[in-house]
């Protein structure tokens, strides 16, 4: 390097200096305190829980982060406020403190604001001549007079340099500027370059990471002193989802970066391969694509990199001959096997024979989906294969899209239709959800989605405003069926004209024409699953959608008609008569055994523990294959399909393990406990205090001679017994950080991944359930310390002893969940909130009781009459309309 010799080192400082001379090693700059980047620091921000937005910044300095990279730049968030705050709360922690600070922003009051409050020498991110020189020089003086170092983005009034010339013009310029306009000290100048992806299959992104490496050797020989940074996992941008390439491409790309002068960026260390022991033919492969060593560099990392995925070896004689035929064939074909490796150099080759870029989609990728939809339609194809090639779709469109705008004409077609799609207030589930609406898209429908927990207002405004052909609502918890109830009557209130579709987990047929259809005079329809939603659709926008919206409202209209007038009453007996008839069990001769523990413990578990815990059944079915695991992997019709999903999970599975990806919490708690007013059970504490009072229901249908009406209670010792009895409570989440995962899928167009994240979430949620569950009826409790069953057995239920769940069949009443949350604390300690219609966040939480009892069983409350209602809202101290509310699918009419 020219100026090695007398080189001015770059100090920055937190508590410590860190001094970066011509022998220091790369410095890693930690960047998980980004709003942009990371969904959990975002929410952490959001609900100004900033003590544990600390605790990221704290986990990056002990992962080894030698800068860390702070920004809040995001719509809905008071930046300067957030940014100064979180500073000035980093300065009291001298674990984060003693490192630099990089404030990052793209809104200069924000940088400024950060600028006034950081402690010892801190970094800007970023500034640059996109505004022009007057800005530029107003910006890096401020920068001076706080004293601190900037990064230069390689951006002038024309746009980002993204070849070697470009980024020589600009860094020159921006050069002289700052140190012979500004007289900024140049060991404070850092130049980002701008790291672009390679293997891109286009052309003029095959020099991309050669000329960084290029452009940062000239940088460091002809403008003194001056730095180099960048953001290393860009250049792995299209290998999205296959860690093994990408972690290999980061080392190539640092190991040459470095040896050209970079001296510092960000880089998760977690994706980053050592240099020396990437296999040698693996090795070959990314070094010909980095170093552009050769023509077919790209096709050749392709096709390697699917065999690194641990895919089938395919041949290169299948590739070459798919590859051979027209591009329509092509597109079908990777669009029905859900491969995207090919997709945007097809799409070219088809947009440039296209008089317009729209008929790509319009003839070729619809083609193509029509192919899909058929398979699909006709049972040959399975949703996971759908959700794949929907992902190979939407790289496609994603890729038309500037050009489709480009050449916008008014009169253009577009798409079949638009549906709004959300999941209602108060409710956080959306994996059917999302499959509906990747289903859809698909189809060539275009997709608002909402997200979760949207209230009312916010789905009429964005109907309205996006003018959608169709509203989507989903819920899987009971009361979101009032949310929809009230959505409809609104929707009619403001004489909107839009179908809408049901669905979820407790939404019914039953309660869609009974409860929500009257209050709408446009079509509800309730769909059932996936493949139906498109067929429905397609029904309500066609040329006789008049006619299919009068039929379903004559089909439900009848329905109602003859679920209204069933005969009512004389099935039930009132709530007195049903506590005559409870159950009763033998207490004079049962001694309940006292628990090894009693009160609240907190539990955290390695997800490993948990593996040979989870029932896989219902993963299967949460992609609508059916049948019970192990069997349906060689189920004559799904085993294919069900194997390669498998396939998939295991080695998602693996990532969740190796890289630590979910956390495993828990409370759990055991208490003295009685039964008292025939269907309430108090618990206390060792010394007698009450601690709370759970509230169970009965069953009031009339029984078989001798069979008793059962309520929870019925399992707990009365009072009058004079025997202490006990009961449990529990909450268990392993669902921190999905979201923040599955969106980073999401952003890469990947829904595939991100359904696939969720589904295993919520399936180590069960499992820890499961695994708590037995430890307690082993260890804790202690009640059946014996015991000794296999997993098979324990999914089927054969141990003794239950842990039901509020919101279930035996105690449907959801309003019992924030008892368990007073009782255990539970929000404080393991961090699972209630929302207002008492759905757990994070989704993939489990909660319920424990009961020991060896004669308590799982029942179903079934049907219960108006006066066990207003017997319950006496006993809840809420009116009996709130009660109602909450048991409205139980009550009967």
């Amino acid at each position: 390097m020219g100026h090695n010799k007398h080189r001015r080192n770059l100090v920055l400082s937190g508590l410590e200096p860190l001094i970066i001379t011509p022998n220091s090693v790369f410095v890693n700059i930690g960047e998980r305190t980004n709003v942009t980047g990371s969904r959990k620091f975002l929410r952490l921000i959001k609900e100004e829980k900033y003590e544990e937005a600390l605790s990221i910044a704290k986990e990056q300095v002990e992962g080894g982060a030698q800068i860390i990279d702070i920004n809040m730049d995001e719509g809905m968030l008071d930046g300067v406020y957030a940014m100064t705050k979180f500073l000035n709360l980093i300065a009291a922690e001298p674990d984060i403190s003693r490192v630099p600070i990089m404030i990052d922003s793209s809104k200069w009051e924000i940088i400024e604001a950060g600028l006034k409050v950081v402690q010892g020498k801190c970094v800007v991110n970023s500034i640059s001549l996109k505004e022009g020189e007057e800005q530029f020089i107003h910006h890096a003086k401020l920068i001076k007079r706080y004293g601190a170092a900037a990064i230069i983005m390689a951006f002038d009034e024309t746009g980002q340099a993204d070849n070697y010339d470009r980024r020589v013009e600009i860094c020159q310029r921006s050069y002289d500027i700052l140190v012979n306009k500004v007289h900024f000290p140049p060991q404070d100048i850092i130049f980002d370059l701008n790291i672009f992806p390679v293997a891109t299959g286009m052309e003029e992104h095959r020099l991309n990471a050669l000329d960084f490496f290029r452009g940062t050797k000239w940088v460091r020989e002809n403008l003194p002193h001056a730095h180099i940074s960048g953001g290393v996992s860009n250049v792995s941008f299209s290998f999205r989802g296959n860690d093994t390439v990408r972690e290999a491409m980061h080392s190539v790309f640092l190991y040459h970066a470095i040896k050209n002068g970079m001296t510092m960026g960000i880089v998760n260390p977690e994706m980053l391969s050592i240099y020396d022991e990437i296999p040698k033919d693996l090795l070959e492969h990314v070094e010909d694509v980095i170093l552009d060593r050769r023509d077919d560099a790209t096709e050749r990392l392709l096709d390697f990199a699917e065999n690194v995925k641990g895919d089938v070896k395919s041949t290169e004689k299948a590739v070459q001959e798919w590859r051979s035929g027209t591009v329509q064939e092509r597109i079908t074909h990777s669009l029905v096997k859900g491969v995207d490796a090919f997709i945007e150099i097809d799409v070219e080759e088809a947009r440039l024979a296209a008089t317009k870029p729209i008929e790509v989609i319009e003839i070729n990728l619809m083609t193509g989906m029509n192919v899909v939809g058929d398979l699909f339609g006709s049972g040959k194809m399975f949703l996971p294969q759908v959700v794949k090639s929907a992902r190979v779709m939407k790289k496609a469109v994603a890729y038309l899209l500037p050009y489709i705008e480009a050449s916008k004409q008014a009169g253009d077609k577009q798409g079949n239709g638009k549906i709004l799609m959300a999941t209602v207030k108060g409710d956080v589930h959306d994996i059917g959800k999302n499959i509906v609406s990747v289903v859809l898209a698909c189809n060539n429908y275009e997709i608002v989605d909402l997200g979760v927990m949207v209230p009312p207002e916010k789905i009429i405004a964005a109907a309205i405003e996006h003018n959608v052909d169709i509203i989507g609502l989903s819920g899987l918890i009971t009361p979101s069926l009032d949310e929809m109830v009230y959505l409809a009557k609104e929707l009619d209130k403001r004489g909107l004209k839009i179908p809408v579709m049901i669905g979820g987990a407790t939404t019914s047929r039953a309660h869609t024409a009974v409860k929500i259809a009257p209050q709408y005079r446009e079509t509800v329809i309730h769909v059932n699953d996936a493949s139906r939603a498109v067929t429905v659709a397609g029904s309500l926008l066609n040329k006789d959608k008049k006619i299919y919206a009068s039929d379903i409202r004559a089909e439900y209209d009848a329905f109602r008609e003859t679920f209204l007038n069933r005969s009512r009453d004389k099935n039930f007996l009132t709530i007195e008569q049903a506590r005559k008839n409870k159950l009763q069990l033998d207490w004079r001769h049962f001694e309940p055994v006292k628990p090894n523990v009693i009160g609240e413990q907190i539990i955290e578990v390695d997800l490993d523990v948990l593996v040979p815990y989870i029932d896989w059944t219902p993963f299967f079915r949460t992609w609508e294959l059916f049948g019970k695991y192990p069997a349906i992997l060689t189920d004559s019709v799904v085993g294919e399909q069900a194997t390669s999903v498998f396939a998939d999970a295991q080695a998602m599975l693996e990532v969740i393990l190796k890289e630590k990806k979910l956390t495993a919490k828990g409370i759990y708690g055991i208490f003295p406990a009685n039964q008292i007013n025939d269907d309430d059970i108090e618990l206390s504490d060792e010394n007698g205090k009450v601690l709370e009072k759970f509230l169970t229901l009965r069953q009031q249908s009339q029984k078989t001679k001798g069979a008793p009406n059962i309520a929870l209670s019925d399992f707990i010792a009365p009072k009058e017994s004079g025997k202490v009895d006990y009961m449990g409570a529990f909450c268990v989440t392993t669902g921190f950080g999905v979201d923040e995962w599955a969106s980073e899928f999401e952003k890469d167009l990947d829904d595939y991944n991100s359904i696939m994240v969720k589904a295993l979430a919520d399936r180590f949620a069960e499992a820890f359930a499961e695994y708590l569950h037995e430890k307690v009826r082993k260890e804790i409790w202690g009640y059946a310390s014996d015991e000794n069953l296999t997993t098979e057995a324990m999914i089927e239920e054969v141990y003794k002893g239950i842990r039901p769940a509020p919101g279930y069949p035996a105690c449907p009443d959801h309003l019992e969940k924030p008892t368990i949350w007073k009782l255990l604390n539970v929000e404080k300690e393991i961090g699972v909130t209630l929302t207002e219609s008492m759905a757990m966040w994070p989704a993939s939480s489990v909660s319920g009781y424990y009961f020991g009892n060896p004669e308590s069983k799982y029942f179903g409350l079934g049907k219960i009459k108006e006066d066990q209602v207003i017997d319950y809202a006496k006993r809840r101290s809420v009116s009996t309309e709130v009660a109602m509310k909450w048991l409205n699918p139980n009550i009967a009419d």
